[in-house]
């Protein structure tokens, strides 16, 4: 199996960007929200910096690239479909195909909804997957560009990863995507327990992530909308699952 050192580096107010290592030695930034602490984590540990990985446009996510273009002559993958909203890219991508860090190779899934043509990449191997601003612990992105059945689809490609796969997402609004789920799903007893470490994680300054899809298919309001008890509370029992994630999400949006 392919190894991959994964280190979680808080960016802005709430943005992760992540450091991916092999065992070759080739490392990659997952998005590039500002420079400066890259480039500290990067400097802690002696690496380079060989690739920077996109997963969307918006500025908080690629705000850094020029700079460390710059500092470290890494190149930039993206989404072939978007490349004229994001910086220079040097490897475009898109669904179905793969992208190498050394010997460890990353599958491209299209998860647009937050906006269209965002992407992730799935490590198989390292049962490893990082989205962005799709899914996240206990939530999902705000749909500012795609439609609601469009983001459903995105994330239910993901809700068929291997339960074990972890989950390293773009933003911590963990404990706002928790109150919310507490309030539609009140009686969920895996929420209660992976609230109860979350909050613990926050006061103690440490990251949420990363979570699993298997706890995310547990507790997460947004990959349960096939759920009986979810569509219940939302009173939309037997509804379609687009329909029942259409009005979580409508109903986050106001929350």
């Amino acid at each position: 199996m392919a190894s991959l050192e994964i280190v979680t580096v808080p960016c802005r107010s709430d943005n992760y960007a992540y450091l991916l290592r092999d065992a070759s030695g080739a490392v990659a930034v997952v998005d590039a929200p500002e420079t400066a602490p890259i480039v500290a984590a990067l400097e802690e540990r002696g690496w380079g910096l060989d690739w920077i990985w996109l997963t969307h446009h918006h500025a908080d996510h690629v705000a850094g690239v020029a700079d460390l273009v710059a500092r470290y002559g890494c190149k930039v993958a993206g989404a072939r479909a978007d490349a004229e909203r994001l910086p220079k890219l040097d490897r475009m991508l898109g669904e179905g195909e793969t992208v190498a860090l050394g010997e460890a190779q990353a599958a491209v899934i299209d998860v647009s909804g937050h906006t269209v043509n965002h992407i992730a990449y799935h490590f198989p191997e390292a049962k490893a997957v990082f989205t962005g601003d799709s899914l996240f612990v206990l939530g999902c992105g705000r749909v500012f560009e795609g439609t609601h059945a469009m983001m459903w689809a995105s994330l239910s490609k993901l809700a068929r990863l291997d339960p074990a796969t972890t989950v390293w997402c773009g933003h911590e609004y963990t404990l706002g995507n928790l109150a919310f789920a507490r309030a539609v799903e009140p009686g969920n007893a895996k929420l209660a327990e992976q609230g109860a470490e979350y909050e613990q994680a926050r006061a103690e300054g440490r990251p949420t992530v990363p979570t699993t899809i298997g706890r995310e298919l547990a507790a997460n309001p947004f990959l349960r909308a096939k759920e009986p008890s979810l569509q219940a509370a939302l009173g939309l029992s037997g509804a379609d699952a687009a329909a029942v994630f259409a009005e979580a999400r409508r109903r986050k949006d106001a929350f």
